[in-house]
């Protein structure tokens, strides 16, 4: 049975099915689904330790439901960084599920961009293994310049966790979405989720470098590159937040820079960034 915790949770959640061409709109029973217990049992493990502070900001039981992640399925998660969502994703998705970490194109990168996000098919599934995630998702790794053939049309989610700002930043963002229609399955879907600018601010505060973008450009940028988008979530929104840190996003939690003693307990409060939340199709 459901948690009745998780199913008043998911009640606040505010989906909008949009019609674009060549799309389909999420089923009306997806935008209502809640949680599931397995969802539940995986979010109450003591083994996410720390981890379970951050719910409260990234909602992912109403973000995973709004998504349509199921057990068993194939998911890539772009640049899973720290794990945060991986420690969710491999014990949801179960033994039969298979979760693969995806990262850009670093060759030409910096130094330190090559040592943290390069040759992810090595490094992940090690990093992964000291995460004690128990029985479940089998776990791969690639990055997008090197994903093997046998992924192509293999997937059923990609999910991208506050990295299109980065994506558009540092110039991965071709790359990245042409791979990521190679993997996907027809009508495979893309979740995304990312600190969202004001749809009048300036560009420099739009163009990533302050880690804030556009809901409009995301959307038009999906769409150029064959994704229709087929629902919108509030669940992750957060009115609190001024978007005006000269530090841009990072002034936030959880990364609290350059915090000081007085700034600390009010940008605690504000809590994490105002954050969109879009699904979109792989359009034929």
């Amino acid at each position: 049975m459901m948690k009745q915790a998780l199913l008043a949770a998911c009640a606040r959640t505010l989906i909008i099915g949009t019609m674009m061409a060549g799309s389909l709109a999420v089923p009306a029973a997806a935008q209502q689904a809640a949680p599931d217990a397995a969802m539940a049992t995986v979010l109450a493990d003591p083994r996410r330790g720390e981890d379970g502070a951050r719910d409260q900001y990234r909602h992912p039981a109403e973000t995973l439901a709004f998504f349509q992640v199921q057990p068993g399925m194939t998911v890539a998660d772009y640049l899973p960084a720290g794990g945060w969502y991986t420690r969710v994703l491999v014990p949801y998705l179960g033994t039969s599920g298979h979760y693969i970490g995806l990262g850009p194109n670093v060759s030409g990168g910096s130094a330190r961009q090559q040592e943290s996000m390069g040759n992810l098919a090595t490094s992940f599934p090690a990093q992964a293994a000291q995460w004690n995630l128990g029985q479940g998702a089998q776990i791969s790794a690639c990055n997008v310049d090197v994903c093997p053939d046998t992924l192509d049309g293999m997937v059923d989610r990609v999910l991208v966790f506050r990295e299109f700002h980065n994506q558009l930043r540092f110039g991965w963002l071709h790359n990245d979405l042409v791979t990521i229609r190679r993997l996907l399955k027809p009508g495979g879907m893309v979740g995304m989720i990312d600190h969202r600018a004001p749809e009048d601010a300036p560009y420099s505060r739009t163009n990533g470098s302050a880690g804030y973008v556009r809901q409009s450009d995301v959307i038009a940028i999906m769409d150029a590159y064959g994704f229709d988008l087929v629902g919108e979530s509030e669940i992750n929104a957060n009115p609190r937040d001024t978007k005006d840190y000269p530090g841009g996003v990072w002034t936030l939690p959880p990364s609290l820079r350059d915090a000081t003693d007085e700034t600390r307990p009010g940008l605690l409060a504000i809590g994490e960034s105002d954050r969109m939340t879009l699904l979109f199709r792989k359009r034929d």
